[in-house]
């Protein structure tokens, strides 16, 4: 049932007085008559925060004489495409965050009144189908070092650039200060250095001979990217692959070929004079976890780190010796630092007072951290900036290992509390935080966990129970939770036939894309 009078017309999202703009509409049956057209979907619903992306608008008609304008985050303006069978699509642009992000589209070049969302994810958990394969990365990594030299190649899904011919494209990646004087923040900076290949075949391969590139040196991190041969070098908001973000070893000026070690003896005593004027972020991280079955089973607040996982082979590069490694899920509030736990094959914490490969802290969180786009939080870049290119020129490149594992030393576990599980089943049964077991069998809404101090408050539905055949018995469940924390989205988890449906401020949260999502204050995940 749709309501005929009012309109969601730059509403989306809201409750209005006599009908709803919420995604809850439809299953409560009080949407406003246009909210169909009006508060559209994309699809797919995830892309890269490196963007190119194609984000088809669903359930949007252009009209003949019409246009596509799409606006992201109420800021970026860029022209929308229509394919040939008439769907509109807006491009994901390029970001320094993670997380929900708002599309607003035009069909009159003027007025922004429909509205949807896409959720920008790190580079590392886009779709990997769409991504530029680096083979044999060790090599791209470490080129230039002793016995690391020759063509470097890379893949691609060829079909996914409609194009016969491509570019080739090297972006960078730095943090600069643009105030002379030094006193304002630092800025990221993300941007087309030069092509590697101009309209080269479409073929899903590309080989080449890197040369030292002595006047791009400085940027000494960056992405492959490949577009269709039409576009412009470097433009922006066009369709395209990325790489994932790799070290620029491979274009380093000469006197990092010449001399691989010595070179990356001075940049590691560089870093090590400006880490000792940097803060202290090592006294804010929570500590590790000290077996690897607590770290897997403490959900809450650590996450396998994709670089050295146990369920997909344990290639952990970074930390030899270990097998698996997490991460503590929240970044610290301060400096946006982040934990990293690792474990050896008998499930014990690997520290780096035993072993190089040992768990390392790291100055920038690798996911990145609220509110994102300014250094140290870009998810990935800050992290790589920070963290992984000390680690090169210390511990990869030359024999300094030691000065990065000072900076970068274990906190070790002693202070590690493992969570307390509090527990609601059955016939409403529940059991407290500190043990405390009771029976309640009332329906409502009720407060189940409130904590002033934090803001915390996750609250509890409680129904009579009705079976498949719509018959209803005389037994109490839990329905639905929601949770919120100070400034974050609200979270509902609810039962919803034989299954369960996760929202998020009242919109049901697909996981067919992505397991996991950065939301407003806080993180989502599907295990």
């Amino acid at each position: 049932m749709f309501n005929l009078g009012l309109t969601c017309s730059s509403k989306c999202g809201s409750a209005l007085e006599e009908c709803s703009c919420q995604a809850t509409c439809l299953s409560l049956t009080n949407c406003c008559s246009d909210y169909n057209q009006t508060c559209f979907q994309a699809s797919p619903y995830s892309s890269s925060m490196l963007g190119g992306r194609a984000l088809r608008i669903l359930g949007l008609t252009l009209p003949s004489d019409g246009s596509l304008l799409c606006r992201f985050k109420g800021e970026t303006e860029q022209q929308g495409t229509v394919d040939e069978e008439g769907h509109p699509y807006c491009i994901s642009p390029l970001l320094y965050e993670t997380g929900w992000i708002s599309i607003d589209v035009s069909t009159d070049g003027a007025n922004f009144d429909r509205s949807g969302e896409y959720l920008s994810v790190h580079p590392n958990k886009a779709d990997p189908s769409y991504q530029v394969t680096l083979v044999n990365s060790t090599l791209w990594q470490n080129y230039g070092t002793p016995n690391m030299a020759g063509q470097l190649s890379m893949t691609w899904n060829s079909s996914l650039v409609e194009s016969e011919n491509v570019n080739v494209e090297l972006w960078g990646y730095r943090e600069v200060n643009r105030n002379t004087a030094g006193s304002s923040p630092l800025q990221a900076e993300i941007r087309y250095l030069y092509s590697l290949g101009r309209n080269i075949p479409n073929t899903g391969d590309f080989s080449f001979i890197p040369e030292p590139r002595e006047e791009f040196s400085v940027w000494e991190l960056g992405n492959i990217r490949i577009t269709a041969s039409s576009k412009s070098e470097g433009e922006r908001y066009v369709q395209a692959l990325w790489s994932e973000g790799h070290v620029l070893a491979w274009h380093l000026e000469p006197s990092f070929r010449e001399d691989s070690s010595g070179w990356a003896e001075k940049k590691c005593r560089q870093w090590d004079d400006l880490e000792k004027k940097l803060p202290n972020f090592l006294d804010e991280l929570i500590h590790c976890p000290c077996t690897l079955a607590q770290a897997r089973a403490d959900t809450g607040r650590f996450h396998t780190d994709y670089n050295c996982n146990i369920e997909t082979g344990s290639v952990c590069t970074n930390h030899p010796g270990s097998v698996h490694c997490v991460r503590a899920i929240q970044a610290s509030s301060s400096h946006g630092s982040g934990q990293q736990c690792c474990y050896d094959h008998t499930g014990a914490l690997v520290l780096t007072g035993d072993s190089v490969g040992g768990s390392t802290p790291d100055r920038a969180h690798n996911w990145g951290s609220s509110p994102y786009r300014e250094p140290p939080r870009v998810p990935g870049y800050s992290h790589w900036l920070y963290d992984v290119m000390s680690f090169c020129y210390c511990c990869l490149w030359s024999d300094l290992c030691h000065i990065y594992l000072n900076h970068r030393p274990s906190s070790g576990c002693r202070r590690y509390q493992p969570p307390r599980a509090g527990v609601v089943f059955g016939d409403l049964h529940f059991i407290t935080f500190d043990g405390l077991s009771y029976t309640f069998s009332g329906r409502g809404e009720y407060y189940l966990v409130f904590s002033a101090d934090r803001e915390l408050r996750v609250q509890a539905r409680t129904e009579q129970l009705k079976l498949k055949n719509g018959t209803l018995v005389q037994t109490t469940q839990l329905s639905s939770l929601a949770m919120k924390e100070n400034s974050s989205d609200v979270i509902e988890v609810r039962t919803a036939d034989d299954h369960l449906q996760v929202l998020r401020n009242k919109k049901i949260m697909p996981f067919t894309e992505q397991r996991w999502m950065d939301l407003q204050d806080l993180k989502c995940a599907s295990v």
